[in-house]
C-alpha cells in the first residue's frame, strides 16, 4: 500500500550565505497542507511572492538550478529539494530573505539534520506517485544519456567520467531513497581548479569557501598560486593532497564526487513536482540535462493523464460534507463581484495550477424568467462567467491583496455547450491553467459539470492587472 503524504512538525530556520552571491540568507522551512508540494516564498521582496518548484519554472542551469516566477528568483534550489525529496517529505514551504539558497557545506546533510530534528508527520491523503510506465530516454548529442525505467520503487545509478587523472570514472547508486541520508547526502559539491578560476573571474562564487566545495587540482600549482587562492579565501594556507584535492579536504566517501552528482539528480528530478517510481540510469548528468530530462517526465505524466481520463468521466467529485476552502464570503473578499453577478458559491479545491468551484442553480435565479421561461435554463453566457470567474479565484488567491488586482479575459476560444442547465442543478466547476504565468498572462482550461456530465467547455486567456 503507498504511503501518506507528509510534512514537517513545525517551523524551522537555518541560516548561512549563497554560494554565488555571496549574501547572507535564512531559509525557514514551513509545515504545509496536502498536495501542497514544495514551494519557495521570497519574504524579503514586495508581496512575498512564491515560486512552485517546478521544471517549467527553471531558468538558469549554469551554476546550479535558478528558479523563477511571479517576479521571484530563488537560485542554488538542488540541495534543499534533495533533502526534502530524500527524507520522503512531501508538504512544505520554504521561505527565504535573499535570493540564494544557503550553501551551507556543500552538500545536503544540513538541511536533512534540521528537518529530521524538527520531525516528519504522516497527513491524511496518500501519496500520488507516477510510475513510470515505458522507457523514457533522453540525450543531449554530448554524451549525456539518461534513461526511466519501469519500476515499483525509486532507483538511481549515476555514472560519471571526466577524462581526469584524479577523478577518473566513478559510479554511484542507491536502491532505495532510505539510503539518501546515509549514503548521499553528506555529499560536497565539487568543481576543478580551472572552473573556479572561471567562476572567480566572473565575479561569482562570492560565498565559496574550501570548506563547502571539494576543488580538485586537475594541473600543478606554482607556489605563487597557492599563496593567491589563500588569500582569496583567507587560509593561512592552501595545500594540495596527493589524491589532488586542494587544502587537505578529508573526501567522505572515496566516490563523493559520483554520489553528490546523484544528489543533484535527487534535487532536480524533484522539480517533475510528484514522487516517481521508477529505475534512474544517468550517464555523465548535470543541471541542464536533468532538468530537461524532468520535463520530459512531466510531459509523460500529462500524456498518462489524458490517456487515463479519455474513456471515463473527468468530472470533479463534490461532497456537500466536506468543508470548502473558500465560502461565498471568502470569494466576496477575492472576486469584485456581487449580486446578481457573483456566480460563484464556494470553492471545494484550490491548488497552484487548478480550482474547482460550486455554483448552486435554483430556481429564483434572475436570469430564468425571462430566459425561456417555459423551459428555463442558464444562459451559456453565464456558465463563461461563472468559469471565468473561478480563473479569477485560481490567480488571485495567493496575492497579499486581491482586492488590488482584477483578471481581464482577453479571449475565450472553442467554447462548447453540451448539455442544459436548469434550475435545481449543481454547476462543478473546473479551472486548470495550461501553461505557467507569464507576465500576467495566463491560458486556463474551463469545465463545467452537472454530476458526471460535462455541459460546458471552453480555453480563456486573461491579464492579471493591478488596480489604479
Amino acid at each position: 500500500m503507498d504511503k501518506l503524504q507528509t510534512t514537517i512538525k513545525e517551523t524551522v530556520s537555518i541560516s548561512g550565505v549563497g554560494l554565488h552571491t555571496g549574501q547572507q540568507v535564512t531559509l525557514t522551512f514551513h509545515p504545509a497542507q496536502e498536495d501542497h508540494g514544495y514551494v519557495f516564498q521570497r519574504v524579503d521582496l514586495e508581496g512575498q511572492p512564491k515560486v512552485k518548484a517546478d521544471a517549467d519554472y527553471v531558468v538558469d542551469t549554469s551554476r546550479g538550478t535558478t528558479i523563477e516566477h511571479n517576479g521571484a528568483r530563488i537560485n542554488t534550489v538542488e540541495h534543499v529539494l534533495a533533502a526534502l525529496a530524500g527524507l520522503e517529505i512531501d508538504n512544505v514551504l520554504i521561505c527565504l530573505d535573499a535570493p540564494e539558497t544557503p550553501i551551507m557545506d556543500g552538500s545536503s546533510q544540513p538541511f536533512v539534520e534540521l528537518l529530521l530534528n524538527v520531525g516528519i508527520v504522516e497527513q491524511k491523503k496518500h501519496r500520488e506517485y507516477f510510475e513510470v510506465p515505458s522507457r523514457i530516454n533522453y540525450a543531449d548529442g554530448s554524451g549525456v544519456e539518461m534513461m526511466a525505467l519501469p519500476l515499483n520503487d525509486y532507483r538511481i545509478t549515476v555514472m560519471v567520467d571526466y577524462n581526469s587523472p584524479v577523478l577518473g570514472s566513478q559510479h554511484a547508486s542507491i536502491t532505495n531513497l532510505s539510503e539518501f541520508k546515509d549514503e548521499i547526502a553528506s555529499c560536497r559539491t565539487f568543481c576543478f581548479l580551472h572552473e573556479l578560476e572561471m567562476l572567480l573571474d566572473n565575479n561569482l562564487i562570492k560565498g565559496g569557501d574550501l570548506n563547502n566545495a571539494i576543488v580538485i587540482a586537475d594541473r600543478q600549482i606554482e607556489d605563487s598560486e597557492m599563496e593567491h587562492l589563500a588569500k582569496l579565501f583567507n587560509k593561512e594556507k592552501v595545500e594540495v593532497k596527493k589524491e589532488g584535492i586542494l587544502n587537505n579536504v578529508e573526501l567522505r566517501f572515496q566516490n563523493e564526487p559520483a554520489r553528490h552528482k546523484l544528489l543533484d539528480m535527487v534535487g532536480d528530478l524533484a522539480l517533475v513536482g510528484v514522487p516517481l517510481k521508477a529505475q534512474i540510469l544517468a550517464a555523465r548528468p548535470g543541471h541542464k540535462a536533468n532538468v530537461e530530462f524532468a520535463k520530459k517526465i512531466k510531459r509523460a505524466i500529462e500524456k498518462d493523464k489524458r490517456e487515463n481520463t479519455k474513456n471515463k468521466s473527468n468530472a470533479p467529485v463534490y461532497d456537500p460534507n466536506v468543508n470548502p476552502v473558500y465560502g461565498h464570503a471568502d470569494i466576496a473578499k477575492i472576486l469584485p463581484h456581487r449580486f446578481p453577478m457573483l456566480l460563484v458559491d464556494k470553492v471545494i479545491k484550490l491548488t497552484d495550477t487548478e480550482v474547482v468551484a460550486v455554483k448552486n442553480i435554483s430556481g429564483d435565479q434572475y436570469f430564468f424568467p425571462g430566459h425561456f421561461p417555459g423551459e428555463p435554463l442558464m444562459p451559456g453566457v453565464l456558465q463563461i462567467e461563472a468559469m471565468a470567474q473561478a480563473g479569477g479565484v485560481l490567480v488571485l488567491a495567493d496575492k497579499e491583496d486581491p482586492s488590488k488586482w482584477s483578471t481581464y479575459f482577453v479571449k475565450i476560444e472553442n467554447a462548447k455547450f453540451k448539455d442544459k442547465v436548469a434550475p435545481g442543478d449543481t454547476l462543478i466547476i473546473r479551472m486548470r491553467l495550461t501553461a505557467p504565468v507569464r507576465r500576467g498572462l495566463c491560458i486556463m482550461q474551463g469545465e463545467a459539470y452537472v454530476g458526471d456530465k460535462l455541459v460546458s467547455e471552453a480555453l480563456m486567456m486573461a491579464q492579471i492587472v493591478e488596480n489604479k
